[in-house]
C-alpha cells in the first residue's frame, strides 16, 4: 500500500518507493481480518515488508444511549443536518475529543453544541477581544519585538504554556493521538488563555497610553492566536484558517498564506519556566478554591473580604506561594493572606482511608489499617501530608500509606470557612466588617456605572461625569471610596442629587436593598 493507485508496477516505480510502506491506515474496526491482513500479505509476498507503519482502528458511531443506529429504531442521527446546523468543525472536533477513534462513540447532539458554545465560542470571543483594541490603538505588529525578558511575568508565562502545548500537541499527532491534542488545546483556550491571561491582562489593554507593556500584551495574545490556528487547523481547517486569515488583516498582513500553506510551529524551549508554570498553577487552584467557598457562602465576588490562612507545606512551597501572592488576592478580591507554618490548633484535619485503593493491596489487614489512619494526630495528618506517604507497622507487617491512599478533609472553624484541593488548604474569613461592606457596595455601584457606558455606546477611553440620586447607605459608601470609583469609570466628576430629574437616568440596585438613580455624559 499504495500499489495500483500509482499504476505500479508498470510506472513511477520511484514514486512508489517513497511511499511505501505507507505512514498510516484508518478503517473500521471490521477490516481487522480483511483489508488491514491482506493489504500486509500482499507486501510480505512482493516486498518481504509491511504495507503500513501504523494502523487506526476507527470505532462505531452509536447513539447517545451506546445503541447501534438503525433506521428500525429510527435513533440515526443524519450528519448532513449536523453540519448543516453545528458546522464541519464542530462536529469534528467533537468527534475527535469525546472519546478515542478508535473507541465507540457515543454521539449527542448536546454535547457538539457544548463544543461550540465552550470551544469555539471562548476561541472567538477572545479573538473578537483582540480585534477590538488593536483597531482602537491601531496595532499592527508593525513595532519591534519586546524581547521575551522584558515582557512583564504574565506574558512570559501564557507564551511558556503555550509553548509546552506547542510540543504537546505536536507529540500527540506523531503519536495518532488527536484526542490527546484536541482536549489539550481546549484546556489551553478555557482555562489558561481566555480564563486566566485575556482576563487579568483586560486593563492592560484598556488604558490609553500605548507604551511597551500594551504592545507585548497585544504581541503575546496575537501569537497565542496564531498558534492556536496552526495547532487546530488538522482537526478544525475552516475555522482556524479563517482565524488565521482574521489575525493576519488586523496585522496589515493582507498577502498572508491561508494557515495550511504556513509552516506548523516548533516548541520554543528557551521560553519554557516550569517554575513559573508551576506557581501560577498555585494561583490557579487557590484562586478557584476560595471562589468556591465564596459560592458556597453566597458572598459575591465585588464583595472583599478581610483574609486567607494557608498552611505551608515547605519553604519552596511558600516561596512559590509568596510570588503570585498579589495575583490570588487580586483574583479573589481579598486583602491580605497569612501563611501558617504549623497549622495544629487551627485548621483541625480529618483523615480517612481510601477501601478501593487500599483493599486489593491489602485485604485482611484492611480493618487494622482502617483503625490506624482514624486514629492519626494532626501531626501524623500533616506529616503525611508533607512526605506524601507515612510507614505503619501493622502485626510486625511494615504498610506504606500514600497521599493518595487517604481523604484528608478540614473542618470548617467559627467565621471561617475551609477548601482542600489534592494536598493544598485554604481557609477564608468571611467575616463582612462595616468598611468592607461599604467597599462592596462601590465595587457594584463601578460594575452599573460600566453597564451603563456600554450601553449608550461610549468608547472604552471616554471620560464621563456621573450624578447620583441621593442615599444614605450608598453616600457613606461612595465618600470613602470615591477616588476608586472615579478612576475605574473614567469620571472627571461624580455628584450626588436629592433629586434626580435627568431623562436619561436608570434605576440601579444594589447590595443590602440599596437602589438608586445613574445619570452619566461624556465629558
Amino acid at each position: 500500500m499504495p500499489y495500483a493507485q500509482f499504476h505500479y508496477p508498470f510506472e513511477n516505480k520511484e514514486k512508489f518507493e517513497d511511499y511505501f510502506p505507507a505512514d498510516f491506515i484508518a478503517e473500521g474496526v471490521d477490516q481487522t481480518r480483511g483489508w488491514f491482513f491482506t493489504l500486509h500479505a500482499i507486501a510480505v509476498m512482493l516486498f518481504d515488508s509491511v504495507s503500513y507503519k501504523t494502523c487506526v482502528s476507527n470505532g462505531l458511531v452509536l447513539d447517545k444511549a451506546g445503541n447501534k443506529m438503525s433506521k428500525r429504531l429510527g435513533n440515526a442521527v443524519d450528519p448532513f443536518e449536523v453540519i448543516h446546523k453545528f458546522g464541519p468543525d464542530a462536529t469534528r472536533w467533537y468527534m475527535l475529543t469525546n472519546s478515542q477513534p478508535w473507541d465507540n462513540l457515543k454521539f449527542d447532539l448536546d454535547g457538539v453544541q457544548e463544543v461550540v458554545r465552550k470551544f469555539f465560542g471562548t476561541l472567538y470571543n477572545t479573538y473578537a477581544f483582540f480585534a477590538l483594541y488593536a483597531n482602537i490603538d491601531g496595532f499592527r505588529y508593525e513595532e519591534d519585538e519586546v524581547p521575551f525578558e522584558e515582557r512583564p511575568e504574565i506574558d512570559r508565562w501564557i507564551l511558556s504554556e503555550l509553548n509546552s502545548l506547542i510540543g504537546f500537541v505536536d507529540e500527540s499527532y506523531k503519536e495518532y493521538e488527536p484526542t490527546r491534542a484536541g482536549r489539550a488545546i481546549a484546556d489551553f483556550v478555557d482555562e489558561h488563555l481566555s480564563n486566566w491571561y485575556v482576563r487579568l491582562s483586560r486593563r492592560r489593554f484598556w488604558k490609553g497610553d500605548y507604551s511597551q507593556d500594551k504592545i507585548s500584551a497585544y504581541q503575546t495574545l496575537y501569537t497565542c492566536l496564531e498558534k492556536l490556528a496552526q495547532l487546530s487547523a488538522p482537526i478544525a481547517p475552516f475555522y482556524m484558517d479563517k482565524l488565521f486569515m482574521d489575525l493576519n488583516k488586523v496585522s496589515g498582513k493582507q498577502d498572508a498564506a491561508s494557515v495550511h500553506l504556513s509552516g506548523f510551529p516548533d516548541a520554543d524551549v528557551s521560553v519554557i519556566d516550569n517554575d513559573l508554570e508551576e506557581r501560577m498553577e498555585l494561583a490557579q487552584k487557590f484562586s478557584s478554591m476560595v471562589l468556591s467557598l465564596r459560592k458556597k457562602s453566597n458572598i459575591r465576588v465585588r464583595q472583599p473580604l478581610n483574609k486567607i490562612m494557608v498552611p505551608i507545606l515547605d519553604k519552596k512551597f511558600q516561596g512559590q506561594l509568596e510570588a503570585v501572592e498579589g495575583l490570588i488576592l487580586s483574583e479573589v478580591n481579598v486583602k491580605e493572606v497569612e501563611y501558617l507554618t504549623d497549622s495544629a490548633g487551627i485548621l483541625v484535619k480529618k483523615i480517612k482511608p481510601d477501601f478501593k485503593k487500599l483493599g486489593p493491596r491489602y485485604g485482611k489487614l484492611m480493618k487494622k489499617i482502617s483503625a490506624a489512619i482514624s486514629g492519626f494526630s494532626q501531626e501524623d495528618i500533616s506529616r503525611i501530608e508533607k512526605e506524601d506517604q507515612y510507614i505503619l507497622d501493622i502485626e510486625g507487617e511494615k504498610v506504606t500509606i500514600n497521599l493518595d491512599d487517604v481523604e484528608i478533609v478540614t473542618q470548617d472553624i467559627p467565621g471561617w470557612l475551609i477548601a482542600s484541593m489534592d494536598n493544598l488548604t485554604v481557609a477564608l474569613d468571611v467575616t463582612i466588617t462595616e468598611e468592607l461592606q461599604q467597599e462592596g457596595i462601590a465595587r457594584d455601584l463601578v460594575n452599573r456605572i460600566q453597564n451603563l457606558r456600554k450601553d449608550k455606546g461610549f468608547d472604552v477611553t471616554d471620560k464621563i461625569r456621573i450624578r447620583l440620586q441621593d442615599n444614605e447607605g450608598l453616600s457613606r459608601a461612595i465618600q470613602n471610596n470615591f477616588s476608586y470609583i472615579c478612576s475605574e469609570t473614567l469620571a472627571e466628576s461624580l455628584d450626588i442629587v436629592k433629586k434626580m430629574d435627568d431623562p436619561g437616568s436608570v434605576e440601579a440596585e444594589l447590595p443590602d436593598d440599596l437602589t438608586t438613580r445613574i445619570s452619566i455624559e461624556k465629558v
